[in-house]
């Protein structure tokens, strides 16, 4: 979750104040969410895997794990936080989370949080791994606070990721450049967006060699494997950032082939780089796009 941060307010009655609100925000959620960790309250319940009773944690730590409960279950299990030990046996860093008494459900929906009565409490049968829809939930944390301070507007940008909230400082829509993936310099394309998120999964910055062989973090569920469908890129615009997060992971596991299908049939704004450097993208993503350098 450690991402660069960038705040960009318009019209704010005390923007030093804003900043330091949400450097706090995701500081805190860090500190609950991040594996990277050896102190976070996500290590902490991983640990605890499978063995034992619940445990108190943090309030964004269980919200974290019931919204991925809930995604698993909306995207039938396309979007799965249990994958802890593959990133793990692909040499993703970070601190070890495997527990021994985990059990393991891959190629199940089975529900991530067991039942608990005291509130506050929570434990879970598998590790997980909270890194997208951690830094998605922190969007959305962060947009909440700033919603309630006095501004015309502001942009806030987590490693690419991002929430547009009113009017940019022209008094028209943020404009958000979709990149190659494939690393290039340019622009695939440009959105203009007025209260929406946007959230990209792509290969280009987390991708390296393991066993003689490249992978990624995008790690399909039903294999335990880097999906391999096809696709470079998915960015989804919505109104939330976690779930934009969740349904980019969630259409890049099912590929180029299902991609199209499923994002329409949602209504989902989605743009998509394929294999080869093709962009393409649902109708509603169309409404959003003011420019595209293949038709330019």
């Amino acid at each position: 979750m450690a991402s660069p941060l960038r705040l960009i307010t318009v019209g704010a009655h005390d923007p030093d104040e804003a900043w330091a609100a949400t450097c706090a925000e995701f500081a805190a959620a860090e500190a609950a969410m991040t594996r990277y960790r050896p102190d976070s309250e996500l290590t902490r319940l991983n640990a605890r895997a499978g063995d034992g009773p619940p445990v108190l944690v943090d309030r964004r730590l269980r919200r974290a794990v019931i919204a991925c409960d809930r995604a698993a279950r909306v995207t039938g299990g396309c979007f799965d936080a249990r994958i802890v030990v593959d990133l793990e046996r692909l040499g993703d860093g970070g601190v070890p989370q495997r527990a021994p008494g985990a059990h393991g459900g891959r190629g199940t929906v089975a529900r991530l949080v067991r039942t608990h009565e005291r509130p506050g409490r929570l434990a879970i049968d598998d590790p997980i791994d909270l890194g997208g829809i951690g830094k998605g939930l922190a969007l959305r944390w962060a947009r909440d606070l700033l919603h309630r301070r006095p501004m015309a507007g502001f942009l806030l940008e987590a490693g690419g990721d991002l929430v547009a909230h009113r009017s940019a400082p022209d008094d028209g829509a943020w404009r958000i450049a979709v990149e190659d993936p494939s690393g290039g310099p340019g622009a695939l394309a440009v959105l203009g967006v007025r209260d929406l998120a946007v959230v990209t999964s792509s290969v280009r910055r987390r991708h390296w060699m393991a066993a003689g062989r490249p992978v990624h973090h995008l790690i399909d569920p039903t294999t335990g494997e880097p999906a391999d469908g096809g696709l470079r890129a998915v960015t989804v615009a919505g109104s939330d950032p976690a779930w934009a997060e969740v349904w980019s992971k969630a259409l890049f596991v099912r590929g180029r082939r299902e991609i199209g299908p499923i994002a329409r049939s949602r209504g989902l704004a989605a743009w998509w780089v394929t294999d080869e450097g093709a962009l393409e993208m649902t109708p509603h993503a169309r409404t959003l796009t003011e420019w595209v350098a293949a038709e330019a």
